[in-house]
């Protein structure tokens, strides 16, 4: 069963282009749900190709053998974009802004999707193990009370050889929206310190909880020396997708998930719900890219 919402013409008319989960009897971010996902964006991306983030660059080609694709529940192999030769023209930046980005500017009939992981509260071994056998290039976003009480475990997963990056989702998890400016610069630029601290980089990207940002969140976020702003277009539940617009992905999409396990997902497990995702981007006809590799 999809379950696919449109956004009201009214919140689309304002420029919100993330998704509100608020309601959804299916919507397995719990966090997510106490805040309403409208952020508004300002353009499609930045100016500019800075380089990717911390982690290696994935195989061109990720292979995956019969047994490994079938042992996680795929009936395929999983598709992977090459990095392109040149990054995708983007609009220019604001100066002392950190841009907004929801979706990548792809040629046409290019069918790429990104995936992205949010929070940090699950750490499943065997999620683990699967990112790795698939080669999945996940983009991760870690909130620092949330993900801090074992952060070896994404270490692993940004250092298994598929180009999966760490980046910053803010210490605490607040709705920035409701914060002065101060505020947001110690929840943006703490989590930035101590990302630095355990991995070694500052990330160039940032996410705000429940999508929700504001002019200061860019601000301060541009000060924190976070360049990209980074949202979505479509919400992985549990069996499958809410999209932004219409009833399925769109090429660029940036794809949202979490690190969530059985007792958010209704007994399912990460790896259940990553499998039913990979499966639904199969059938679609997409391919996944890394993010990091476009922007």
């Amino acid at each position: 069963m999809k379950h696919a919402r449109r956004l009201t013409a009214a919140t689309l008319a304002a420029g919100a282009l993330a998704l509100s989960l608020t309601g959804c009897g299916n919507s397995v971010d719990p966090i997510e749900r106490l805040g309403r996902n409208t952020a508004r964006s300002e353009t499609s991306a930045p100016a500019g190709g800075q380089g990717a983030g911390p982690g290696a660059a994935p195989p061109s080609a990720p292979a995956a053998g019969d047994q490994t694709y079938r042992k996680w529940g795929l009936t395929a192999p999983v598709g992977y974009a090459p990095k392109p030769a040149q990054k995708p023209a983007l609009p220019p930046a604001v100066p002392g802004k950190a841009q907004v980005v929801d979706r990548i500017p792809l040629p046409p009939g290019e069918k790429t999707v990104f995936l992205t992981f949010d929070d940090g509260a699950e750490k499943d071994p065997e999620f683990l193990k699967m990112a790795a056998d698939l080669k999945l290039p996940i983009s991760m976003f870690l909130t620092d009370s949330a993900a801090s009480s074992d952060y070896g475990h994404f270490e692993k997963l940004r250092d298994n050889g598929s180009g999966s990056t760490v980046n910053n989702h803010t210490l605490t998890h607040p709705n920035l929206r409701t914060l002065p400016f101060a505020a947001q610069k110690k929840e943006i630029c703490g989590q930035q310190e101590r990302l630095e601290k355990r991995f070694g980089t500052k990330p160039p990207l940032f996410r705000p909880p429940y999508g929700n940002y504001n002019d200061d969140t860019l601000k301060a976020a541009a000060e924190c020396g976070i360049s990209r702003v980074v949202l979505w277009r479509a919400s992985m539940q549990i069996k499958d997708f809410q999209y932004a617009e219409g009833s399925g992905l769109k090429p660029g999409d940036i794809v949202l998930a979490h690190f969530r396990g059985p007792a958010e997902l209704k007994g399912a497990t990460e790896v259940q719900m990553t499998a039913n995702m990979l499966r639904s981007i199969q059938e679609q006809g997409f391919r996944i890219g890394r993010l990091e590799d476009y922007l």
